[in-house]
């Protein structure tokens, strides 16, 4: 049986989780599956749960906020801003339902504020330059 390593890797951590036999994960195309000596592969997660099953193991869930993937023929590698990892199916969607769509909500508010002080600064460097040029109205 052919089995791919697959590398996960967060902001402060990284794991290697080697002889895995299959991996399905859904991006804005839909669910799709890995095995080893898939074609090059690159997208991005969606938020939600992907899963994947080492060799004599049950499957095991990652629980993603979004992620790249990429995947060549014998190592899929994830990169993400936080992953959770569990083998008890309620157990991690509770935790993705609980921890990271807080965090989703929490970030979607700080790039608000960012999108708002960045508008907020371009229309100041805007009337900035019609003060300079001696536009009149500004």
């Amino acid at each position: 049986m052919r089995t791919f390593t697959l590398h996960v890797q967060d902001a402060v951590r990284m794991e290697r989780i080697e002889e895995v036999v299959s991996f399905v994960g859904r991006d804005s195309s839909g669910s799709f599956g890995i095995l080893a000596g898939h074609e090059r592969l690159l997208t991005v997660l969606e938020f939600g749960l992907a899963r994947f099953r080492q060799v004599d193991r049950p499957w095991e869930y990652l629980a993603l906020p979004e992620a790249v993937l990429y995947a060549t023929g014998d190592d899929v590698m994830i990169c993400t801003r936080r992953f959770l990892r569990d083998d008890d199916y309620e157990r991690i969607s509770r935790d993705l339902d609980e921890r990271l769509r807080v965090e989703e909500v929490e970030l979607r508010g700080i790039k608000d504020s960012v999108h708002r002080l960045q508008e907020e600064l371009l229309r100041r460097l805007w009337q900035l330059g019609r003060r300079k040029s001696g536009i009149p109205g500004a």
